[in-house]
């Protein structure tokens, strides 16, 4: 496990083959595809993240894709879209954007959901007075 100190700034790509916590400050690409990323309390990230898994306590502005698991904890906060099978959101956490649950190894081609069409209109058949005519059946 390695660890980016809250006073580290990072601006470019990051990639690595280990599991990391970010406390400090990243600004591009994060890939850890085979590996766990964990953004810290202090961590403040603006960037495209690639993991297999993600767990945010701080802020991410930026897309996130994992292949098993994106965990938002109740101090984190996403300002993005999520590609994962598995999410989860903390009470309290912040998240705003979109999420994809695919499984893995899922390919669909880009699919639109349907726009929502209004429902039929009913006919409205009008209120009868009682004791009215009701249109040639006698009422008993």
């Amino acid at each position: 496990m390695v660890n980016i100190g809250k006073s580290v700034v990072i601006k470019g790509e990051l990639s690595g083959s280990e599991d990391l916590t970010i406390e400090g400050e990243v600004d591009g690409k994060i890939e850890l595809r085979q590996n766990v990323l964990t953004i810290g309390p202090n961590g403040k990230i603006k960037a495209q993240v690639f993991a297999k898994s993600v767990v945010v306590q701080g802020e991410v502005h930026g897309n996130i894709t994992a292949t098993e698991k994106v965990d938002i904890r109740d101090s984190g906060s996403v300002d993005g879209d999520v590609v994962a099978p598995r999410v989860a959101i903390s009470d309290g956490a912040h998240f705003r954007g979109s999420i994809d649950m695919q499984k893995a190894g899922e390919h669909r081609p880009d699919v639109k959901t349907p726009e929502a069409k209004p429902a039929a209109a009913t006919p409205t058949v009008p209120a009868t007075p009682a004791g009215a005519p009701t249109g040639g059946v006698p009422v008993r």
